[in-house]
């Protein structure tokens, strides 16, 4: 129950951002729900790597480097899945920090259920 919770709050943090910024286009709750899932998938495995292999040059900007991997792999999630639009690299940056700043509120509070 709590992963079924999780993925539609998930989805629902997905059509907010696409919602609220111009730029990233999202058909319908099926295609957030997969873009959730790649999303995840990403973060899990690719993630991970490219922070490790970009961790000298992330030391150096004081971290500012993850807000563009960030925004790199949403827009690389958005090519994979069909009928998810990111429409530039602006767009696909501050969609990224509302989608963080939104999963993490939802695993706060999803994490009690």
């Amino acid at each position: 129950m709590y992963l079924i919770i999780q993925f539609i709050c998930y989805a629902l943090a997905i059509l907010f951002t696409a919602w609220i910024i111009p730029g990233i286009e999202v058909d319908n709750f099926l295609s957030a729900g997969l873009l959730a899932i790649v999303i995840g998938l990403i973060n899990l495995t690719i993630k991970p790597i490219l922070l490790l292999v970009t961790l000298p040059v992330n030391i150096l900007t004081f971290g500012l480097l993850t807000f563009v991997i960030n925004a790199v792999l949403l827009m690389f999630a958005g090519a994979i899945v069909p009928g998810v639009d990111v429409n530039g690299f602006l767009s696909a940056l501050f969609g990224s920090i509302l989608i963080s700043i939104l999963f993490a509120g939802v695993a706060r509070f999803t994490r009690y259920y």
